[in-house]
């Protein structure tokens, strides 16, 4: 796929944009006032792949998360501030590596300047972050409500009230909780500017539902080249929103890994087709080889079905085939096939 070069910038030695890699993001969702947790949880997306983590700062005493979590993390860490630019300058003070903000609702032109200034003298990209629920009242009158120009327009303002101050590390985003709307705005932005775009579908759901939801708009947007960074926004632990990220770079191919396929099982299928994928997925989870392992439940048809697997297994009626490329190399016990399967794939 074309990707679209967007300017590129950094955020604590990680770059975003200008054809680099697509980051993983997340968002720590433990109280503020517990620092313990926090840093705990940070650590723990730091172990699950996260690649640039934000945190909320809500108030004064919130700043002192920036020093506690960054002490014991090595990924970029980013500052949510809402309303009060002071929060901003002490985050950048406390060693934040990125800010997301709305320079807007800050208040006025020497506040946003004093801001970008700040930023600017330590390089330290800013990240505006526009949703439905933040847009200008002017702009909701213009469009009739938040759609997709709506947010485009709002995003690209916000972006203008720093460029007056000479900044330009900026990353934007437009997020809706409404999946065609989203992948509109995006587009737009897109067209209009050159500044990285950060993806992802706010206030997506539950795991079920929040996953389709950003599966389908990160990922459509993301295979036309429009991109990145993303962030999957699940109402569930945050260490799954970066499993569901890096299942869609791989799927894309945008991330190497394994890639799973396997089939939907028929009246053919004499095996616990289901239970065994399970134990494959489960088994490869930490696998980073850039293969695929097809799981199927038909001797019949299962190899050439799957021919253009580099790797995989078929079973039934007590017997299991490893097969490569189509091609059956071993046959092995049924209840031995995992086992061996793995040992195969050791060996790759």
């Amino acid at each position: 796929m074309n990707r679209r070069i967007s300017r590129k910038l950094t955020a604590g030695g990680i770059a975003i944009g200008g054809g680099e890699g697509i980051t993983v993001q997340s968002m720590l969702n433990v109280p503020a006032a517990d620092v313990e947790g926090n840093v705990r949880q940070a650590k723990e997306l730091e172990e699950a792949g996260c690649e640039i983590l934000r945190v909320a700062i809500p108030n004064q005493q919130a700043v002192r998360l920036i020093p506690a979590i960054k002490q014991e993390i090595r990924i970029p860490l980013v500052a949510d501030i809402h309303f009060d630019y002071r929060l901003a300058l002490e985050s950048v003070a406390a060693g934040i590596d990125k800010i997301r903000i709305n320079p807007g609702n800050i208040g006025s032109d020497d506040r946003v300047k004093a801001v970008a200034d700040a930023c600017r003298i330590h390089g330290i990209p800013i990240r505006i972050g526009v949703n439905s629920g933040s847009l200008e009242k002017e702009i909701l009158a213009k469009y009739g409500g938040p759609t997709a120009p709506a947010l485009c327009e709002s995003a690209l303002y916000h972006a203008s009230l720093l460029e007056q101050f000479d900044f330009g590390d900026i990353v934007l985003s437009m997020k809706s909780s409404r999946v065609d709307t989203m992948i509109e705005a995006y587009e737009l932005a897109a067209e209009q500017c050159e500044y990285p775009l950060h993806l992802g579908v706010t206030e997506a759901g539950t795991e079920r539902m929040g996953m389709i939801k950003s599966a389908i708009g990160i990922g459509s947007l993301l295979q036309r080249g429009i991109g990145d960074t993303i962030r999957v926004s699940l109402t569930a632990d945050p260490v799954r929103e970066i499993a569901a990220a890096f299942d869609i770079l791989k799927a894309l191919n945008l991330r190497a890994g394994v890639q799973m396929v396997s089939c939907p099982t028929c009246g053919r299928t004499n095996i616990d087709l289901i239970g065994i994928a399970h134990q494959v997925e489960e088994r490869l989870s930490s696998c980073q080889k850039p293969i695929t392992v097809a799981v199927m439940g038909c001797v019949v048809n299962g190899p050439g079905e799957a021919r253009e697997a580099d790797i995989g297994i078929a079973g039934g009626n007590g017997v299991g085939l490893i097969f490569k490329k189509g091609e059956i190399v071993r046959r092995v016990p049924e209840d031995q096939l995992v086992d061996c399967l793995m040992q195969e794939i050791e060996a790759l």
